[in-house]
């Protein structure tokens, strides 16, 4: 196995990413130094270090929080995923022992694999993919490795003084391996079991990848313990069929085909026995579980915003940002900026393929957030990631340190512009609303799925950053009530509300995406695979659980190019409209910006009234976009030559900036562009992007 990366020299995070006043936020923080850290509190105003843009712009907020001490401590964590019993089983000395499962490892490794593990005993595969019965310092193996990505029935067995192990590819008519031997002594077997991984000198090692399925152990033909996977799938404990109940640690992946699916099911809430595997890998790793370092209570009187603790130690700098609410039901300005905590925590180290260690140059010319995913793969990568086996990581939390969940963190190291992207972007709307002296509340997408419309009711306009891709249904249902009750919803991204994600119900915390049909997708979920094991929903795309984008703000991802952005230009000429226009009189608008260099690019959302768009819907601007710069997502395109809008490909490859009123008095105002909002600080906030939104704003919030 290969050396561990070192652990950073200070890093830390915050188990709730939000709050409200009264309520107690936990930092966590881990320091290898053997000096005080300090603690500040600052409001973020601009998280963007582009020298020639807005800069880190932060404002002291040390009246809510006195800078303060506290030791170090370094907390280590331990990626990998397993199964503990949560009791110790014991047989007789001299006792017939049998430890079974079965399999389907996904993964060779230059270390051992513990299948099923107690006491001094383990059934495992060996650096060669053979079985393996190890007992205490003697072990026995069939010498043939399995076969990856394929069903085996792997049994290892104590009599007496002789050792066997069985290996039996499923479906395969010849004989499989079978070797024995003797041994100088027999056992007497104690310990708590686990599955997928061994317990030495009290953390887990040896990990497996891949899926076991009804792991056992017995006695003398007397079951001590044995577990179906297929109970409890969306529960972090395995209930016991005998024995003790299993643990599950680092949220190994479940609702997985197992050895009996035959593809007559593809919902695993209907066949459960279908599914009665679970997928472990040595790199899964979540919520980290660190001790507290220090708390911080929201006072009554802080204003509502984003905020950064910034911890310095030894010369060493880190910064946790969280986000201050207001009271439930109680807002404090007639605006609320919707945080997109979802999508920071599923895109949550992001290891980019094109990263290259060159990008430092640059990120130490800004003073930039140095710390990238790619360089330190050890605090578990993203949901665009894939685990060491190859197989798509599903699984995301803010619980750990987050390298791009930080002001002044690039997501792209060699654009001729910021190269911005989620939270550092969504600042160039935070900077402009300081700029122009727009007062605000920020609310979380996690708020909309715990309160729904309550969390949002009663402000003039409700406006997202630059991406608010990962929703929940109790989110989206939270903004279409607002909306249809007479809010005024403004969508200043592109490729909005286009996953379905859902919440794990032990760890509001845990997120789950199902990369299912269609999309632009990292990974694609294999067959059968494709509904949420948090909640048993059908995963993948909004549009294909019935909810398309284009329903809630009336236009919907339709085309993905690189980080470059191009112009707007007029569209509609109706006088009625002319309030959107008032002061913008070029004619290009946002030929310009921090992100892209253009105010629509990088991925663009169009309208189709089939899918929700809604007749009355009016098309303001339209995006100039390059020729050969975008490509169409995959749901929209039927074959080579066709496309679902029915038009040429590239009509369909437009940002569609829309204007739409609502029955209840509600409205939409949408530019489908995630680059949008990166033009706003353009020319000190002073150019016809600024201008237009100013126009929207003021007409919602007057």
């Amino acid at each position: 196995m290969s050396e561990k990366p070192q652990d950073l020299p200070l890093t830390g995070y915050v188990e709730q990413l939000s709050g409200r006043p009264g309520e107690t936020l936990e930092f966590k923080v881990s320091s290898k130094s053997i000096n005080p850290i300090t603690a500040r509190l600052v409001r973020s105003i601009s998280s963007d270090p582009n020298p020639v843009g807005p800069g880190i712009i932060e404002e002291d907020a040390s009246e809510f929080f006195v800078q303060q001490s506290f030791p170090s401590v370094h907390q280590p964590f331990f990626p990998g995923s397993y199964g503990i019993a949560t009791e110790y089983v014991q047989a007789d000395e001299g006792a017939k022992v049998v430890f079974s499962a079965t399999i389907y490892p996904t993964q060779h490794c230059d270390y051992v694999q513990t299948v099923l593990s107690c006491g001094g005993v383990a059934l495992y595969l060996d650096a060669k993919g053979a079985v393996c019965l190890r007992v205490n310092g003697e072990q026995v193996s069939t010498n043939a490795p399995l076969s990856l990505h394929q069903w085996h029935c792997v049994e290892g067995k104590i009599e007496g003084k002789k050792l066997t192990v069985t290996q039996r590819k499923l479906g395969r008519l010849t004989a499989d391996p079978i070797h024995a031997v003797k041994t100088d002594e027999t056992i007497a077997l104690t310990g708590k079991p686990t599955v997928g991984a061994h317990i030495a000198e009290g953390r887990a090692t040896r990990h497996f990848n891949g899926k076991i399925e009804a792991p056992s152990i017995t006695a003398n033909n007397v079951t001590l313990c044995s577990w179906d996977f297929a109970q409890a799938i969306t529960k972090t404990i395995v209930p016991a069929q005998v024995g003790p109940d299993l643990k599950l640690v680092n949220f190994p992946t479940r609702a997985l085909t197992s050895a009996d699916w035959d593809a007559t099911e593809m919902n695993w809430s209907h066949r459960p026995d279908h599914y009665a595997a679970i997928h472990f890998h040595q790199d899964d790793i979540y919520d980290f579980g660190w001790d507290t370092d220090f708390t911080f209570t929201i006072p009554d009187d802080m204003p509502s915003g984003v905020y950064i603790m910034r911890l310095e130690c030894d010369g060493q700098h880190e910064a946790i940002p969280f986000f201050v609410c207001p009271p439930l039901g109680q807002h404090r300005a007639e605006l609320c900026v919707l945080v997109s905590t979802f999508t920071y925590a599923i895109y949550g180290n992001h290891a980019r393929p094109d990263y290259d260690p060159s990008w430092q140059e640059r990120i130490s010319d800004w003073n930039a957030y140095p710390h990238n995913p790619a360089e330190n793969p050890n605090y578990g990568l993203s949901t665009y990631n894939h685990h060491s086996d190859g197989s798509g990581i599903c699984h995301a939390s803010h619980r750990r340190p987050l390298f791009n969940l930080r002001p002044g963190f690039l997501t792209f190291g060699n654009t001729p512009c910021s190269g911005l992207r989620h939270f550092p972007a969504d600042s160039h709307l935070i900077s402009w609303l300081h700029a122009k002296g727009i007062a605000y509340d920020v609310v979380t997408d996690h708020d909309l799925h715990i309160h729904g419309h309550a969390a949002i009711v009663g402000y003039k306009a409700v406006t997202t950053g630059s991406h608010p891709e990962y929703h929940t249904a109790e989110s989206l249902n939270a903004l279409r009530d607002y909306r249809d009750n007479g809010g005024h919803l403004t969508y200043l991204g592109g490729n909005g509300f286009y996953w379905r994600i859902a919440v794990h119900s032990e760890n509001d915390g845990m997120l789950e995406i199902r990369r299912a049909e269609d999309g632009i997708r990292a990974w694609a979920a294999e067959p059968g695979e494709y509904y949420n094991a948090f909640d048993g929903s059908y995963g993948g795309l909004w549009r294909r659980n019935g909810r398309a984008p284009q329903d809630l703000v009336g236009i919907g991802f339709a085309a993905q190019g690189e980080f470059f952005g191009d112009p707007y230009r007029r569209v509609s000429a109706d006088p009625k409209f002319d309030w959107v226009f008032e002061g913008v009189n070029d004619d290009f608008i946002g030929d310009f910006g921090y992100s892209g260099n253009g105010a629509a690019g990088f991925e663009l959302d169009h309208m189709d009234t089939r899918i929700g768009t809604p007749d009355n819907a009016v098309l303001l601007a339209r995006s100039v976009t390059r020729k050969d710069g975008f490509m169409l997502a995959p749901e929209e395109q039927l074959t080579h030559l066709t496309n679902l809008t029915g038009g040429s490909e590239a009509e369909a490859k437009h940002a569609e900036m829309i204007y739409c009123d609502y029955p209840g008095g509600g409205s939409v105002f949408a530019t489908g562009s995630i680059t949008f909002c990166g033009s706003l600080p353009w020319n000190d906030y002073d150019n016809n992007v600024s201008r237009l939104l100013w126009n929207v704003f003021q007409k919602a919030l007057n």
